[in-house]
């Protein structure tokens, strides 16, 4: 149960967080008399692309010590 409580207080913390910084963003677009209040969501666009290219790496040589009797 607290596992529980702690992660709901983190998610409610990072959407506290996120409006904070203007990336999400909610408006309430009707008001609650006998319906349902609407909500409508505004949240950030996020583009990821790929990219080749060509890296060099260094080569590693691992060198064992010679057997001891």
């Amino acid at each position: 149960m607290r596992a529980l409580l702690t992660l709901l207080a983190v998610a409610a913390l990072v959407l506290i967080a996120l409006m904070y910084f203007g990336i999400v963003s909610i408006d309430q677009t009707r008001p609650a008399v006998v319906q349902a209040p609407a909500f409508k969501a505004d949240v950030a666009r996020v583009t990821v692309g790929t990219e080749n290219k060509t890296v060099q790496v260094p080569t590693v040589d691992v060198q064992k010590p010679a057997e001891q009797r």
